[in-house]
């Protein structure tokens, strides 16, 4: 997987991928410059009048649900028919899925209606979507889940989709292959957006590879390491300092950085 992740890292710095993001209004700046810091080209662009043409031309589309608005949602449709038309991945960030039954039921109709290639959410979410009711407190997970290897297995055989499941450990799975990321630090929990521009990355990395649930492993390793590297250079000074370093490293982290320090197992 290290040669895979450095492949992949300089695959979307060469090629710049468009990734049109129909996000939520907390996090739009930092996703922006976070796509901009690893090489990716960011758009936000949300009218219904526009967004079909968007998701056509663009190389991935994230449909985050974090603050819904139904104009938004009517926009989120017609992106993402236009990309399941045009060959373009999508990637659902189902923020705060059962917090509220309007939050659920959108994220459910979303999967129901359009060919999603990749979930990325806390086992919470991913739980709530497949009906397994799990507490939340407002859009955060406050619960642990036992089995939760087993838990994204079903939730991506369930839903035809491949699992980014975040948290501690994260879980990748297309409902067979499943793999185990490692890297990472908590103060990533202490920074609003970093788990939207998680879901950003993960479509970045998804537009070069065929193979998707490789790609989503590399991602979410790339950016743990940067996350790791981020706080060696923060010096305690805080989540604001961190947000700031985090940034940097997504776009200085080296190809030997990341070969030295990934943490990805894979099992069946």
């Amino acid at each position: 997987m290290e040669s895979k992740t450095v492949e992949l890292r300089n695959l979307v710095k060469n090629n710049s991928p468009l990734v049109h993001n129909i996000t939520n209004v907390v996090v739009t700046n930092f996703t922006a410059n976070g796509l901009y810091a690893i090489g990716a080209s960011p758009v936000m662009a949300y009218a219904k009048e526009e967004v079909g043409d968007m998701a056509s031309i663009s190389q991935a589309l994230v449909l985050n649900i974090g603050t819904l608005t139904s104009t938004e949602v009517e926009a989120m449709f017609i992106a993402g028919e236009s990309a399941n038309k045009h060959g373009v991945p999508i990637i659902l960030d189902p923020v705060g899925v059962g917090a509220t039954p309007y939050r659920t039921q959108t994220a459910k109709e979303l999967l129901n209606r359009l060919s999603i290639q990749v979930v990325r959410g806390n086992a919470a979410e991913i739980a709530n979507l497949i009906d397994e009711q799990v507490q939340m407190h407002g859009v955060d997970s406050k619960v642990e889940i036992n089995n939760l290897a087993d838990l994204a297995k079903k939730a991506a055989n369930k839903l035809n989709t491949i699992i980014v499941m975040t948290g501690k450990t994260d879980l990748i799975t297309n409902g067979e292959i499943l793999f185990e990321v490692r890297n990472g630090h908590p103060m990533l929990t202490k920074v609003t957006g970093t788990g939207c521009l998680l879901s950003s990355v993960v479509a970045a990395f998804c537009s070069q590879s065929d193979d998707k649930t490789t790609a989503c492993a590399a991602a979410v390793s790339f950016y743990g390491i940067a996350a790791e590297k981020a706080i060696e250079v923060n010096q305690s000074k805080g989540p604001g300092h961190f947000q700031m370093n985090f940034i940097d490293q997504l776009y200085n982290i080296t190809d030997e950085t990341i070969v030295n320090n990934i943490k990805i197992k894979q099992t069946q």
